[in-house]
C-alpha cells in the first residue's frame, strides 16, 4: 500500500502568529475562513493566560484546547492582514 503525500502544507504552510495578550507564539494554517489548524509548543502552552483555566470537554478529546479568545483575535487579524494566507474557498 502506498501512502499519498500530504501536499496541503506546500500550498498553505504553517505561519507563526503571536497572541496580542500573552505573546504566546503558535503555528497556524488556514484551510478556509472557517477552518484553522493551530499547533502549540511547550512555550506557548506555558504563556497562555486562558489555557490553565479551560474546562475539559466531554469525550476522547477532553484535554483538547484549540485557542483562547485573544489568540483567536490575533489569528483573525493575521488572516485579514495577509500574514496568514487563506485559500479561496469559493464563497
Amino acid at each position: 500500500m502506498t501512502v499519498r503525500a500530504d501536499n496541503r502544507f506546500l500550498d498553505t504552510p504553517m505561519r507563526a502568529v503571536e497572541c496580542r495578550r500573552c505573546s504566546a507564539r503558535v503555528e497556524v494554517r488556514k484551510s478556509s475562513w472557517h477552518q484553522t489548524s493551530v499547533q502549540w509548543d511547550a512555550a506557548a502552552t506555558a504563556a497562555c493566560h486562558e489555557r490553565p483555566h479551560a474546562q475539559p470537554l466531554p469525550g476522547p478529546n477532553g484535554k483538547f484546547f484549540e485557542s483562547c479568545s485573544a489568540l483567536q483575535a490575533s489569528i483573525q487579524e493575521a488572516a485579514l492582514g495577509g500574514a496568514v494566507p487563506v485559500p479561496d474557498d469559493g464563497y
